[in-house]
């Protein structure tokens, strides 16, 4: 059995911000319209967390078997290194999951019933990323799946579960939250080009190649920046989110000047980091209304 650290580390703790980020802006958003509920925001946050772990290590266990994962660089893989049985990487996972389904049963409970139909095609989308006989992440849909999930799911459906209504404001804060999910999948997906080109794996970035895909890593880090000036109008506060700007030039630096292997490890804790404290800063300023 593999100790506590090495469990710990293959969750892959640098893409948490992915799940903690979407959960602290829709409770912003819900907070500036006067329906904050920290209850239900904690269960969000729960939801959101076991979901990130779950897909990591069921990612893990799928890649580890197909052999994908044995040269790769990067955050330490579980069953590629031989380090847990793949069977205990897949109850981590499963369980990871069933606190997932637990926690949004809940919330369905508490608000309504049509949300573990969205709990569901998270979850779906959390195992068939790598899972199965035809997982989407070896089809380059891996960035789409994230944005939806990560982004417009996570972010409106924090902000539904305490406001129980829609507004533009959760949309428009969960497109510039889903891009930069995405990028932490894309720089991710970027240092393993030349692994996953031999193993079959095709993802975005296998499919677009490593100059378009640093142009879009770069895309992805500045646009949510443009969607707070967008912002300003409805929520002048949400300009605070441009004072994380001097957070994103170190990665989008290293990665337009053409990092490779363990650069891009930390280009990835870096945009982790980004992502947020640009969150924090864009819940901030969408929380206060003039």
């Amino acid at each position: 059995m593999a100790d506590l650290r090495i469990w710990v580390a293959g969750a892959r703790p640098r893409t948490l911000p992915a799940a903690i980020v979407p959960v602290v802006v829709g409770s912003g958003v819900a907070f500036g319209y006067g329906k904050f509920d920290l209850g239900r925001a904690a269960l969000a946050l729960l939801v959101a967390l076991a979901l990130q772990v779950g897909v990591n290590y069921a990612n893990d266990y799928s890649d580890g078997l197909r052999g994908t994962d044995r040269a790769r660089v990067g955050p330490v893989r579980l069953v590629g290194s031989g380090l847990a049985e793949p069977r205990h990487v897949l109850a981590g996972a499963v369980g990871c999951f069933a606190i997932a389904s637990a926690a949004g049963l809940a919330l369905a409970a508490l608000t309504s019933w049509w949300l573990v139909l969205v709990g569901a095609a998270a979850v779906a989308a959390a195992w068939f990323y790598t899972g199965g006989k035809r997982p989407y992440g070896y089809r380059a849909l891996g960035e789409l799946s994230v944005f939806v999930f990560f982004g417009l799911a996570a972010v409106a459906g924090t902000a539904y579960v305490q406001m129980r209504t829609l507004t533009w404001l959760p949309w428009a804060a969960a497109a510039a939250i889903g891009l930069l999910a995405c990028a932490l999948l894309v720089v991710n997906n970027l240092r393993d080009i030349p692994t996953d080109s031999q193993t079959g794996k095709r993802t975005l970035a296998v499919v677009l190649g490593d100059h378009r895909t640093r142009l879009l890593y770069t895309a992805c880090i500045l646009v949510p920046f443009c969607v707070v000036v967008a912002l300003a109008p409805a929520r002048p506060l949400s300009l605070l989110a441009l004072a994380a700007l001097p957070l994103a030039l170190p990665p989008v630096r290293r990665v337009r000047d053409g990092a490779t292997g363990g650069s891009l490890v930390a280009a990835l804790g870096q945009t982790g980091r980004l992502e947020l404290a640009y969150g924090i800063l864009l819940a901030l300023g969408v929380a206060v209304r003039f």
